[in-house]
């Protein structure tokens, strides 16, 4: 029974994009940019959409996001959807004076999904500041060849994938946290 949706980041989440080629060989190339694919991800992928629906959203640029994603989707993996900077909400932190995107769950609810069986994926707390009972925050990913952070994410998830209401379980801690089986 898949009812949970897992919202997941693209940049520095499940791939790493430079301009600057590192020491390892790059997995592919888009425009200027040299892609690591984050290691696991296509175990990570196709383990987890027997048990969830799969979703991305980036605050990259749209024709980015779906390049990007042709690349690294897995034939027996399907997205309910594939968003990109288009769908986000553009803030502005006073304090520095910068913008930063961000993304409100309020549109995938809109989509027919329920928040409490919803969750987001990603390395930046700001991009889901504003439903934070659904977030779970990751390492960012910069291109290690030896990350194995998708492999105890999955291991997390599994936990709870049949949780009727994820948002009440802090996730902060989710690295060192056993859920009640």
């Amino acid at each position: 029974m898949k009812e949970t949706l897992l919202v997941l980041d693209l940049d520095e989440t499940l791939l790493y994009a430079t301009k600057d080629k590192l020491e390892q060989r790059e997995d592919f190339v888009v425009g200027p940019y040299y892609v690591y694919v984050r290691p696991n991800l296509a175990y990570f992928l196709s383990e987890l959409a027997g048990d969830f629906k799969l979703a991305i959203w980036s605050s990259a640029d749209d024709t980015y996001v779906y390049e990007l994603v042709d690349k690294i989707k897995p034939d027996a993996v399907d997205f309910e959807f594939i968003w990109g900077r288009s769908r986000t909400t553009k803030k502005r932190m006073s304090v520095t004076d910068e913008y930063y995107y961000v993304k409100r769950l309020s549109k995938v609810k809109r989509k027919g999904f329920f928040l409490e069986r919803t969750l987001i994926i990603d390395d930046t707390a700001e991009k889901s500041m504003l439903n934070y009972g659904n977030a779970i925050q990751i390492a960012e990913f910069t291109g290690n060849a030896n990350d194995d952070e998708l492999l105890l994410l999955a291991s997390y998830l599994k936990q709870l994938k049949n949780v009727r209401n994820v948002r009440q379980i802090d996730k902060r801690y989710w690295r060192n946290q056993d859920l009640p089986t």
